[in-house]
């Protein structure tokens, strides 16, 4: 199976250590944001002066990025270099380039680290670019915010992943579900799941999930508690809210899935680098599933936004967000990549091309997108989604062992534990 592409949702070991390294440790040889050496004005559209940049990359973005670079270096005098490295090494490369000044004049980075690199001071401050773009309001919010530290913004979405409902179309036709209505309250999907299951296909299951994945977990099931009203955290990411009223509701629904044998048994125990496998090969009915596989599927699969408790639609607005790197000389020619980054020209001649989400909520009914309904939802739910984010994010929920994946088993696989207690535990680790 191919790599998946939800960049938000599957990390290793190494990479999280790493990430945890270049948290502590670069907080004393950073410099401020904004503090870089190029004092000079920004132009609106930046410079194309035919300078040469470096830009760097994760290998889940490698398709998106060449496309991007490769269309920029045909359009323009400046030409971009770039580097796609390895995810596993990713962090750790940052890090030591980080603290030897030597960060490429741009670099993408995982949305959920973005906050941590912004506050080490690893972005140059660009709120006045950003802030002269006449879409500014466009622009998916959720990246803008993870980048925003004390009113200054410093990143751009590079590329967008977004959670959505999928459902096999041929399975729900079978278990005499209509093909063509997508579940629109939690109860909906689990009764949808279990109308699967009971078909007795073999090796065929209702829906399927990682419940030893915090990343799987934050993508999928943080959209089912925000389409429901509520909110995971506070605004300052320092508290955790998963033990309100409608998260309860989704930790029920997903155990009495688990009972009934309606998911997929090796979600019990998977971590992450299989989570999509069977669905995409056309064994599950209906799961929360990564939009940038859906060109992947060879099956006709239906797409809606999560559902939450009594309706609603949300979606975890994952992916990269990009911005120029401190240590940046270069800073007007690399703003003149961004701008154009942003651009119809880019957002819908490139990224919509290769039926990839849009940033920009204006451009989500484009050309390309009109020609699969399936694709407009997906950049019409993207503006509605949520990107959470906080300092200590990665340790709460996507670390092996996190407290969040140890609430989850918890309430789903093992029936017990104190739900308060171990929501107070997400709590503690988001406060250091």
């Amino acid at each position: 199976m191919p790599i998946p592409r939800s960049r938000t949702v599957i990390r290793t070991a190494a990479a999280l250590v790493a990430a945890g390294l270049l948290a502590g440790g670069l907080a004393a040889c950073s410099t401020s944001a904004g503090d870089s050496a190029n004092a000079a004005p920004i132009p609106a559209d930046g410079t194309d002066d035919g300078s040469t940049l470096k830009l760097w990359t994760r290998a889940p973005l490698e398709k998106q990025a060449k496309l991007l670079v490769a269309e920029y270096n045909k359009t323009h005098k400046n030409q971009v270099e770039l580097t796609v490295v390895p995810n596993d090494d990713y962090v750790a490369k940052v890090g030591a380039a980080a603290g030897s000044g030597g960060l490429p004049d741009l670099f993408a980075a995982d949305i959920v680290y973005v906050p941590n690199w912004v506050k080490q001071g690893l972005f140059t401050d660009i709120t006045a670019q950003v802030d002269g773009l006449s879409f500014k309001d466009q622009i998916n919010k959720g990246h803008l915010s993870a980048g925003t530290l004390d009113g200054k913004e410093h990143v751009l979405p590079f590329v967008l992943d977004l959670s959505m409902l999928f459902w096999n179309k041929e399975l729900f036709k079978e278990a005499g579900l209509d093909p063509e209505k997508a579940p629109s309250t939690l109860a909906e999907f689990a009764d949808a799941a279990k109308k699967v299951q009971a078909l007795n296909k073999p090796d065929t299951y209702g829906t399927a999930t990682g419940l030893n994945c915090g990343g799987c977990l934050v993508f999928t099931w943080f959209p089912q508690i925000w389409a429901s009203g509520d909110q995971v955290m506070n605004s300052a990411g320092t508290e955790s809210k998963l033990n309100d009223k409608n998260a309860q509701e989704v930790y029920k629904t997903w155990a009495d899935l688990q009972k009934s044998g309606a998911v997929l048994p090796s979600s019990a125990d998977e971590t992450g680098p299989t989570w999509t496998a069977a669905f995409s090969e056309g064994k599950v009915g209906t799961m929360m599933f990564p939009a940038t596989l859906l060109s992947s599927l060879s099956f006709d699969a239906g797409v809606a936004g999560i559902p939450g408790v009594d309706g609603g639609a949300s979606t975890f607005v994952g992916g990269d967000g990009i911005g120029v790197s401190k240590d940046s000389k270069k800073a007007a020619q690399a703003w003149n990549f961004l701008n154009w980054m942003m651009s119809e020209d880019a957002q819908v001649g490139v990224l919509a091309k290769d039926d990839d989400a849009v940033s920009r909520a204006d451009l989500a009914n484009n050309q390309y997108a009109a020609k699969d309904p399936r694709m407009v939802t997906i950049n019409e739910v993207a503006a509605k989604g949520e990107t959470p984010f906080s300092l200590n994010f990665q340790q709460a929920f996507n670390a092996p062992g996190s407290p969040w994946l140890t609430l989850v088993r918890n309430q789903v696989l093992k029936g017990s534990g104190n739900l308060d207690a171990d929501n107070k535990e997400i709590t503690a680790v988001l406060g250091q």
